[in-house]
C-alpha cells in the first residue's frame, strides 16, 4: 500500500447501518486523506454494502473481531500514513475536520496525539460524553473530560475554543503520528476496548510526547455505537481497564496505597449501583476487580519494564491534583469551570 501524508481509519463490527448514515460525510470532508474501514470479521452485509457503494474506499478484512484494540494493532500495520485518524463509525465530520489538526501537529514534532471538540450528534449544542474538549485524569486514576464531568454535558459555547496540551484525547476520533503509535506497541491487546486510548496516550506523556486538543476541528458523535452506555460489559471493561492502565502508567513509588484508596471507591461505587437496582453493574464491578488482580502480577512487571526505559520521563501535565469523585458527589461541582486551574498541573 502506497504511503499517504494522512489516513483515516474507521473500524467496523456489524455496523453497515451506522457506516450507511456517518461514512458519507468523512469521505465528503476528508478529500486529504486517504480513507479506509477495518472490519472486524462482520457478519452482517457490510462488506458487500462498502464494495457496493463506496469502492473508493479501501477495506481491511480481519479474520475474528478483535475488538477496538487488537483491531486497529492488526490493521495499523498495513496502513503506510505519517498520520492515522482513528474514527469511530458512528461520528460525522465537518467541512475542514482534518487541516488544523495536521497543521498543529506539524508546527510542533512533540506533539504525538490530538483529539478535536467532539459535541453530541443527538444534540449538536451540547459536548460528547466520550472526549468532550478534552480529556484530564485525577490523582487516582479516575478519567474526565472538560465540557463533562460524569454523566454532566456542558452546553458549547465556545469556553473551551482555545488549543490545550490535554492528558489523554478520546479514541472516539484519535489523530496520531504513526510513528509514536508503533513506539509504544500500539494499543494493549488486553484491553479490548474502554480506557485503551488514556492507557495509550499515559504511556506517550511517560516517554516526554504530548497530547493536545485542536478545537477548530469539529465532530459528532453519536455514542454508544458498540456498547450501550448502561452495558454491564462496558462496566467491568471501564473498572478493570481503569486499573490497569493506573499500575502501568502512575509514575510514583505510593502506587499501592493509591490503588488500596481506589478499590476502596469502586466498592463505593459498586454499592451505589446495588442501591440503585443496578444489580448487573455491581457484579460487573466485582469482577472488575477479580480480573485485575489476575493481571496484577503481568502488570506490575510492565510498569517496572516501562519506568526502566531511557526514554521515561513522565509529565502531569493534565492531571488534576485532587479525587474528581469527591468533588462531583459530595461537593457538587458538576461543571469542569467550578474546578481551580491551581488544582492541576
Amino acid at each position: 500500500m502506497q504511503k499517504s501524508r494522512t489516513a483515516v481509519i474507521v473500524l467496523n463490527f456489524n455496523g453497515s447501518k451506522l457506516l450507511a448514515e456517518y461514512l458519507p460525510s468523512v469521505i465528503k470532508n476528508s478529500p486529504e486523506a486517504e480513507v479506509l474501514v477495518a472490519d472486524n470479521n462482520s457478519t452482517d452485509e457490510s462488506l458487500e454494502f462498502l464494495r457496493k457503494f463506496f469502492p473508493q474506499v479501501s477495506i481491511l478484512t480481519l479474520v475474528k473481531n478483535f475488538g477496538f484494540t487488537g483491531g486497529y494493532n492488526i490493521a495499523l500495520k498495513k496502513v503506510q500514513a505519517d498520520f492515522y485518524v482513528l474514527l469511530n463509525s458512528d461520528v460525522e465530520v465537518t467541512p475542514g475536520w482534518l487541516n488544523p489538526m495536521i497543521d498543529l501537529a506539524v508546527s510542533d514534532p512533540g506533539i504525538a496525539a490530538i483529539q478535536p471538540k467532539i459535541l453530541s450528534f443527538k444534540d449538536k449544542s451540547k459536548f460528547e460524553y466520550a472526549g468532550a474538549a478534552g480529556g484530564l485524569m485525577d490523582r487516582f486514576g479516575y478519567p474526565f473530560c472538560r465540557g463533562r464531568l460524569f454523566s454532566e454535558l456542558e452546553a458549547d459555547e465556545g469556553q473551551y475554543n482555545e488549543i490545550s496540551e490535554i492528558f489523554w484525547a478520546t479514541g472516539a476520533c484519535l489523530f496520531i503520528r504513526s510513528s509514536d503509535f508503533h513506539a509504544v506497541g500500539g494499543f494493549d491487546d488486553s484491553f479490548f476496548a474502554h480506557m485503551e486510548e488514556i492507557d495509550l496516550c499515559w504511556r506517550l506523556k511517560n516517554k516526554g510526547r504530548k497530547i493536545y486538543y485542536m478545537p477548530h476541528s469539529t465532530v459528532y458523535h453519536l455514542g454508544g455505537g458498540t456498547l450501550k452506555k448502561m452495558s454491564p460489559k462496558k462496566t467491568f471493561l471501564n473498572f478493570r481497564n481503569n486499573l490497569l492502565t493506573f499500575t502501568k502508567n502512575y509514575p510514583h513509588n505510593n502506587l499501592l496505597f493509591i490503588l488500596f484508596l481506589r478499590l476502596l471507591l469502586d466498592g463505593i461505587a459498586g454499592i451505589k449501583f446495588f442501591v440503585e437496582g443496578h444489580f448487573q453493574h455491581t457484579f460487573s464491578v466485582i469482577r472488575a476487580h477479580y480480573s485485575f488482580f489476575f493481571l496484577l502480577p503481568k502488570y506490575l512487571k510492565i510498569r517496572a519494564s516501562l519506568k526502566k526505559d531511557p526514554r521515561y520521563q513522565p509529565s502531569k501535565i493534565g492531571m488534576y491534583k485532587k479525587n474528581i469523585v469527591f468533588d462531583y458527589f459530595l461537593k457538587r461541582k458538576r461543571n469542569f469551570r467550578q474546578l481551580s486551574k491551581n488544582d492541576f498541573y
